[in-house]
């Protein structure tokens, strides 16, 4: 090579060296690209950090409600004690007597109550709301619970003999045995007592 030519050669060399080291690299005349610019060198850009943490606004996915708001339950749910439409409270069974009868009453807790009695059609009606409340008491009076489940008396002849169930539990009685408990049930059914006519 030329000593001319290897002159303009440096003089090219020496301007881009210039323009790298004023740019913030280090390049060589013919060589590959260098090391990235370092953070903070002239030249260079900073770019915020994303990184950092994030808050979520309120109500997004990932929340929790605070107490008191819509749709949270703050306390145990307060137990329901008003009657349900349709559900049975008793059933008193009646059978025996002269003609032989065989009738059932079926009470429900919001005191409607049904009786029905062979071949014959049924008889529908709804105790006043003190008469319904005077019943549940009767049969949730713990002496209620303590009549003999079985007749332990001498059975009458052509008497009646009557089931009363409640709940889980059956009390069979018949005409000579009406433990004061089980007469209070029987006052507060309705028409004044279980139904013995045929």
């Amino acid at each position: 090579m030329s000593p001319t030519r290897r002159g303009v050669r440096g003089r090219r060399c020496g301007a881009v060296l210039l323009a790298a080291v004023l740019a913030g690299g280090a390049t060589g005349c013919g060589s590959g690209s260098g090391a990235p610019p370092a953070p903070g060198a002239p030249g260079t850009t900073a770019v915020p950090s994303t990184s950092g943490p994030s808050t979520t606004a309120p109500g997004t996915p990932g929340t929790t409600t605070a107490p008191g708001t819509p749709g949270t339950t703050t306390g145990p749910s307060a137990p329901r004690d008003d009657p349900r439409p349709g559900q049975v409270l008793v059933r008193v069974t009646v059978t025996g007597g002269f003609a032989g009868v065989r009738n059932r009453l079926v009470v429900h807790r919001d005191g409607a109550w049904t009786v029905s009695s062979g071949d014959k059609p049924s008889r529908t009606g709804r105790q006043t709301p003190a008469e319904a409340a005077e019943l549940r008491a009767a049969l949730e009076d713990p002496a209620f619970a303590l009549v003999p489940a079985r007749p332990t008396g001498r059975p009458i002849a052509d008497g009646f003999q009557y089931e009363v169930a409640y709940r889980h539990r059956v009390v069979v009685a018949g005409d000579g045995e009406r433990p004061p408990a089980l007469q209070r049930v029987f006052d507060a059914l309705p028409e004044g007592g279980p139904p013995t006519s045929p």
